[in-house]
């Protein structure tokens, strides 16, 4: 057996008297990032179906929250196990609500179950991740939590798809003799026909997984140089990561390193969707990926980067442009970080704890990058509030020909 699926196995079976959340993040650290979706695939989703009924509905809590987890961070709308999910809620849930009509309790049916997938469906999963699947599965459900009244409507589902609400307050309040007094036959007259249901249902679920596939690919270029096949692939499905809100700010910095040709789309796309929009907290840029940009190391692939985005003139939901959000939230804090970064170098280089010239390549960058700017007019060189700082750095580190000659440049334009 393949050592990562018998050690699957292994966690699996010890975990049940551990914390749900301790099982998700020892899931992550047992599975490289770019194989946890196709281990997944291979190994929970069967015991997630349990097309045999062999399985513990214990044993499947777990692989439910396991499942949740993975994509944890973001909207349960974009977790690519999303629907297997809500199937196996309304399978289960059927099978509860006959057990219950024939005087059946919630500890002898799978109603801890129907009940876990709910709080996952609804975007709750967090909920559960303190409690143990034992102890989930041995929890005495109040009457208001089983599976007869789990039943998805405006206010319990506002996270899950438009598609999904109908289907499934259709669907699972057809089975409780109708909405509001209807028969199942006048409730099935509302719905726009099955047929156009599917298609629509098929359409989304198209759409996820090309973006689940599309984000493993892209947690993979936060860790190495993606094929030019990958790469052609991330990139015609960028605008749907975009908007997706499954990329992080956290995901930029390795990405930029690794594969800068995709960073600048991608950005673009982030910039240009309602996920730029300025967050609740009003001391914050109007972007959590603004945030990450200043902080990028001064190198080649980042200059590229800001260089690009200082000279794109497509317009944000904020109704700037991705050139001037750059120049005025970015580009100033970025050269005084790239400073601090350099000094930092210097030091380690002196200390002995790099046997690498960053430390030289970077001042040269640094210059040559800075005079860049400076002819394409987007700093003023005549500007004490722009330049100060930079002119105190060429000083600083004079013994470089591209220091001496952007200090040369800084003060012509002075005199």
């Amino acid at each position: 057996m393949d050592p990562v699926k018998a050690a699957l196995n292994h966690l699996l079976s010890k975990a049940l008297t551990k914390p749900c959340s301790a099982a998700g993040n020892a899931y992550s650290k047992l599975v490289q990032p770019i194989a946890r979706f196709q281990l997944a695939l291979d190994t929970l989703l069967p015991l997630l179906e349990d097309k045999n009924e062999s399985i513990e509905p214990t044993q499947r809590i777990l692989v439910s929250f396991i499942l949740y987890s993975l994509y944890a961070p973001y909207p349960i709308t974009v977790n690519p196990f999303k629907s297997l999910l809500y199937v196996t809620f309304v399978q289960e849930r059927e099978k509860a609500v006959a057990v219950a009509k024939q005087g059946g309790t919630s500890v002898n049916s799978n109603e801890q179950l129907v009940w876990v997938l709910w709080k996952i469906l609804k975007g709750d999963g967090n909920d559960i991740g303190p409690y143990t699947p034992n102890t989930l599965a041995q929890l005495p459900l109040p009457p208001s939590l089983r599976a007869t009244n789990l039943i998805f409507n405006e206010e319990t589902n506002h996270n899950i798809s438009v598609v999904d609400d109908d289907y499934t307050y259709m669907y699972l309040q057809n089975q409780n003799g109708g909405i509001n007094g209807q028969t199942s036959a006048e409730s099935a007259d509302t719905v726009t026909g099955e047929g156009q249901l599917s298609r629509e249902r098929s359409f989304i679920d198209e759409k996820a997984e090309r973006v689940a596939h599309g984000m493993k690919l892209l947690l993979a270029a936060r860790e190495r140089v993606l094929t030019l096949t990958e790469q052609r692939h991330v990139q015609t499905i960028l605008p749907d990561l975009a908007s997706s809100k499954m990329v992080t700010s956290s995901d930029l910095r390795p990405l930029v390193a690794y594969n800068p040709t995709l960073a600048y789309p991608l950005i673009v796309g982030l910039f240009t969707t309602k996920q730029s929009k300025a967050t609740e907290n009003n001391d914050s840029l109007p972007s959590p990926f603004l945030d990450v940009l200043p902080f990028l190391p001064p190198t080649l692939p980042t200059f590229d980067l800001l260089g690009r985005l200082l000279r794109d003139r497509t317009k944000t939901d904020l109704g700037s442009t991705i050139a001037d959000l750059t120049r005025i939230e970015v580009l100033g804090r970025f050269i005084h970080e790239s400073i601090n970064w350099l000094e930092r170098a210097e030091q380690d280089e002196k200390q002995g704890d790099v046997s690498d010239d960053r430390f030289a390549k970077g001042v040269q960058h640094l210059c040559r990058f800075y005079s860049t700017l400076v002819k394409m007019g987007i700093i003023d060189p005549t500007s004490d509030a722009e330049c100060t700082e930079m002119m105190h750095f060429c000083l600083q580190y004079s013994k470089f020909e591209e220091c001496t000659t952007l200090y040369r440049t800084l003060t012509q334009a002075r005199s």
